[in-house]
């Protein structure tokens, strides 16, 4: 069974007098082990699809299935719990808290999900991303490339079914984003975990098993 299976999926916005079809009827599925960049230049709806597929907006029609779940028409408080059980998010702009040690920014999706034993948990996902020794280092006191491997642990410490990674080596000199692809693909290839990426960068779409291609909202190829 897919993983994610998308129908006909649509977001419309209304600006003024005009409407504006940011996503239009886009069909396709992705498999549980994927590795998968989304690409398009700005306006071309890869936006709107990561969020949709992320449960952070609602399609104005469409069907989407996630792990098997009917989440197209789920409501605001079903939606934060499948983004709390099933996916993780690794942004841009790392989206890290300031004054708050890399452990801790990592135990926050398990102290929202009301887990236990968080400390150790949050311990082993900065062990996995190769950040041990930084346990207690605030983001101030990390590089931009270990401040995206905080970012990556956090996405993966309730071990999400899925990661969407929007933009992830934007922000980072040519050789550090290469270290962040290739550490995100050395976990998609030991662990089977689910990998999207929203990018413009050549050196993500280059490592992707498959690339998605949107273009004025319409899947192209």
């Amino acid at each position: 069974m897919s993983l994610i299976e998308v129908a006909d999926l649509a977001k419309d916005y209304v600006l003024g007098d005009s409407i504006v079809h940011a996503l239009d009827g886009v069909t396709l599925s992705i498999d549980a082990g994927e590795f998968v960049a989304v690409m398009g230049p700005s306006g071309s709806g890869k936006s709107t699809f990561m969020n949709l597929i992320g449960c952070l907006d609602r399609p104005s029609r469409g069907g989407y299935r996630l792990a098997g779940e009917d989440v197209a028409a789920m409501d605001a408080d079903d939606l934060a719990a499948i983004r709390n059980r099933r996916i993780g998010f690794v942004f841009q702009q790392f989206n890290l808290l300031a004054r708050t040690s890399a452990q801790e920014n990592v135990e926050l999706p398990l102290m929202y999900a009301g887990r236990t034993g968080t400390r150790g948990t949050a311990r082993a996902a900065l062990e996995r991303v190769g950040l041990g020794d930084r346990l207690r280092h605030e983001p101030s006191q990390l590089s931009g490339g270990q401040r995206q491997r905080v970012a990556v642990a956090r996405a993966l410490v309730t071990d999400p079914v899925i990661v969407l990674a929007d933009e992830p080596t934007a922000n980072l000199d040519s050789t550090t984003g290469e270290a962040i692809v290739a550490l995100m693909e050395e976990i998609n290839r030991r662990d089977g975990t689910t990998f999207i990426f929203s990018t413009h960068d050549p050196r993500v779409m280059g490592r992707a098993r498959r690339v998605l291609r949107l273009a004025d909202g319409r899947l192209e190829a």
